[in-house]
């Protein structure tokens, strides 16, 4: 038997505006990616025994992690930095020469590697992978066994047809305490049918959704329960449209799991009450969806004609009538917007009332139609791809400044979560008198006041967590990442493009929505 390879599966965190990594003593979302590359990592690869470990930088409250960045000849190990984000991809690369300077290898994937041009980076000693882990997992695996990484994994084929997905491994007990409740994020479907250019879904899955089978999802809900797992986020982006959602239910349902859930809906959920009916019978505590705007002309101009505000009204009284919890997402700083919009919008959400509500600000993020757009007509004034993050402004906008709409976004949050609508909360908590409504009410009002909170100190309550944690910070790597690449700022990419097939289907389907 050949020496152990020690594989490191981490995701990395951000720096924040004043360069300290951002950490948190209590996350609110545990990341899927993690325990995804985990549960599909064999015990063998070839005769070489794998060891893993996960790490979840936003919730590691110390830096003994970085002991395990050392590779030795009898313990050669692979650092693969996982569901890197544009907003990451800084801290990624600090880890990587990190890594790299201690003799490890190191494999880089995720959002910004498989939708933006990486090949600058090609020739630093850094792997990237710009495919689903299905599909290049184990060859990285076997090359890093051999110590002869490749320097791109995946350039032809970036996604499966169908998937072949793991049952989970969930993480371990002293890991879900990290987290405000013991959670674990699933993906029962990948992919988005939808064209809506600030966002990067349909680079990284595709147009297609893709299902991975009802049984493979029962058994890692299973194993999850089992491990002390008491809430599922399932990050399928259109849990409505996945095909198999309500088979998926009604084994919930008759198995009586008793795990709450979380799911994200597009809005033309407001037409499927009997499904939203459906998914409070199976555990469904709270619905995210991405309303971001109420003006029809600003979503046809994103390309998000799957949005009709009139239904918004329909979904917060369809939340409210099966004693789920709505969560509206909301984007300000449109090219369209002023400040009469921006408090238009307020107005409005706040008459429609649903439960909860985040805002953003517009971001083109690096690898979406919007950014090279934006990126063509020279409209991108921030160079620092820290801040891609949305919550303040990266472009030039024709009405507002950056320190004026941060003023904004803030403002929202203070103006939405009122006493009143907290109240009103705990009202329709008591009406629909689900088991735990007292749980749910006080979490409800500690929501709002943290989320109060949160807009007087200038932090976005979306961030990540509670309790922030000061270890490290970008200065403490700065030198180390200009020896090793040999700049302090990643350049902005160009956007890598879809496939042939995808791109040829894409005037198609803007037509088809834009018209519907």
């Amino acid at each position: 038997m050949s020496q152990t390879l020690q594989v490191i599966v981490l995701k990395p965190s951000k720096y924040a505006v004043n360069g300290i990594v951002e950490r948190f003593h209590r996350g609110f979302m545990p990341n899927s990616t993690v325990p995804y590359i985990r549960s599909i990592t064999p015990a063998m690869i070839g005769d070489t025994p794998i060891e893993v470990h996960s790490i979840d930088e936003y919730v590691h409250t110390d830096l003994n992690y970085l002991s395990l960045l050392q590779s030795t000849r009898s313990r050669p190990t692979l650092l693969a930095l996982v569901g890197v984000q544009s907003h990451q991809f800084h801290r990624a690369l600090d880890l990587a020469a990190l890594a790299r300077s201690h003799g490890c290898q190191v494999v880089i994937g995720g959002p910004h590697v498989m939708t933006c041009d990486t090949s600058q980076l090609h020739g630093c000693g850094i792997s990237f992978a710009l495919a689903e882990a299905e599909l290049i997992w184990t060859q990285i695996l076997h090359d890093a066994a051999a110590g002869e990484l490749q320097p791109v994994y995946g350039r032809e084929q970036r996604w499966q047809q169908e998937l072949e997905s793991p049952v989970i491994i969930p993480p371990a007990r002293a890991d879900l305490k990290r987290y405000v409740v013991p959670m674990l994020g699933l993906y029962p479907a990948r992919g988005c049918p939808f064209l809506c250019n600030f966002c990067s879904v349909i680079k990284i899955a595709g147009r297609k959704i893709r299902s991975q089978s009802i049984s493979t999802t029962m058994a890692s809900l299973r194993e999850a329960k089992a491990a002390g797992v008491r809430t599922i986020m399932f990050t399928s982006d259109n849990f409505n449209k996945y095909p198999e959602a309500e088979t998926l239910l009604n084994a919930m349902i008759d198995e009586r799991l008793g795990l709450s859930f979380f799911v994200q809906c597009d809005t033309q959920i407001a037409r499927q009450e009997s499904f939203v009916e459906r998914l409070a019978q199976a555990g469904c505590f709270q619905m995210f969806v991405g309303a971001e705007s109420f003006n029809r002309q600003t979503l046809l101009a994103a390309h998000k004609g799957q949005n009709r505000p009139e239904t918004y009204r329909d979904i917060v009284r369809l939340c409210r009538t099966h004693g789920i919890s709505s969560h509206f997402s909301n984007i300000i700083g449109f090219p369209q917007d002023n400040e009469q919009a921006v408090s238009e919008h307020l107005t409005v959400l706040r008459e429609l009332s649903p439960t909860w509500a985040s805002f953003y600000i517009l971001c083109p993020i690096p690898g979406t139609e919007q950014y090279d757009d934006f990126l063509t007509q020279g409209l991108i004034n921030e160079r620092n791809l820290d801040r891609f993050d949305t919550t303040c402004l990266t472009w030039r906008h024709p009405n507002f400044t950056r320190e004026r709409l941060s003023h904004l976004l803030f403002d929202c949050y203070r103006h939405f979560f009122s006493l009143g609508h907290a109240l009103q909360n705990v009202k329709d908590e008591i009406k629909v008198r689900r088991k735990g409504v007292l749980s749910r009410s006080v979490g409800s009002l500690a929501m709002s006041f943290f989320s109060r909170y949160s807009a007087a100190r200038k932090r976005h309550p979306m961030s990540g967590g509670i309790r922030r944690v000061r270890l490290d910070r970008a200065d403490d790597y700065l030198r180390l990442r200009q020896r090793t690449f040999g700049f302090a700022l990643a350049p902005l990419p160009q956007s890598l493009q879809l496939p042939a097939a995808e791109l040829a289907l894409q005037p198609r389907l803007k037509r088809d929505l834009v018209s519907g």
